[in-house]
């Protein structure tokens, strides 16, 4: 099949008009309309259903859709391989992990990242949908469990549990619960046990409200739940990771808290080489040991 043909078709798929595509491709309407005709008259098919809304794909449309799309993302994956400098560090790098973790610990972080490279370009996804790396839907993940995909590179960072906290403020005007049973007489600000979220979360969540709370704050991700605990709303379920930039946060219940989660950072085999992926791998693990190093110091000084 003619590569050209092929290039112009997954663009014209992928917007759903040859308008678009045209303008994408820097083509006329009429070219791109041509050039669709001769790859339908080679491969003796319809790729395309038209009609008044745009252009849906055929079941054969569907099907050689999904080979460019597979051919897309290796060419992409070679191209940011031929891109690495084996001195320097730049162009994009797409990282995904979730919203708790990219928000509350990531991103006040990543400042020192771009002061070492400054010409590197993160699109950072922040979703408790886990992504494929094999298939380029990021580069680099950091996950709250051990990736399942094959062709993996991975490290274990760190293990985090989930645990109560509050401000001085809200204990000093609610009290501080000295049992389990005492919760009940308290607002617990959670994740809804039904969102997407850390298991282990979830668990120690429904534990707590086992014991008959009868006032509560559920909000769908933990930057949310923090905002809500630092505003003295009630006590809440949140990741032992935020008490290092947090210390206004202070723990309830220190015998209560979750099982420890595994911290994964992943990403595919074809990129061990990346300088790109390399210099946000030694970044992270620099801060990770910059952060146990002071969680340590802390915990001596308790």
């Amino acid at each position: 099949m003619d590569w050209d043909k092929l290039r112009i078709f997954h663009a014209v798929a992928d917007a759903g008009s040859l308008t678009h595509a045209g303008d994408s491709l820097r083509l006329s309407q009429s070219a791109v309309s041509r050039q669709i005709r001769a790859l339908e008259d080679a491969l003796g098919t319809t790729l395309f259903h038209r009609h008044a809304r745009g252009l849906i794909l055929t079941e054969q449309g569907e099907l050689l859709f999904d080979a460019t799309s597979t051919m897309a993302k290796k060419l992409d994956t070679a191209a940011a391989r031929i891109r690495d400098s084996e001195e320097e560090v730049f162009g994009e790098l797409k990282v995904t992990t979730t919203v708790g973790f990219g928000s509350l610990w990531l991103t006040p972080r990543l400042s020192k990242l771009y002061d070492r490279y400054p010409d590197l370009k993160i699109d950072l996804m922040l979703e408790e949908r886990v992504l494929d790396l094999p298939m380029r839907e990021a580069d680099v993940a950091i996950r709250m469990k051990e990736p399942s995909q094959a062709d993996l590179v991975r490290k274990r960072l760190l293990n985090i549990r989930m645990r109560l906290y509050a401000t001085k403020e809200y204990l000093a005007r609610a009290g501080r619960p000295e049992r389990l049973e005492d919760m009940r007489d308290h607002r617990l600000v959670s994740q809804n046990t039904l969102a997407p979220q850390v298991q282990a979360g979830a668990q120690l969540t429904h534990r707590i409200r086992a014991q008959d709370v009868r006032s509560t704050l559920n909000v769908n991700n933990y930057f949310g739940v923090l905002q809500a605990v630092l505003s003295h709303i009630g006590i809440g379920v949140l990741p032992d990771y935020l008490t290092i930039d947090f210390p206004d946060l202070e723990r309830v219940l220190p015998e209560v808290e979750s099982v420890e989660v595994p911290v994964f950072l992943a990403y595919p085999e074809e990129l061990r080489q990346s300088r790109r992926v390399t210099a946000f791998r030694e970044f992270v693990q620099e801060e990770i040991t910059a952060y146990r190093r002071q969680q340590s110091s802390e915990n001596s000084v308790e």
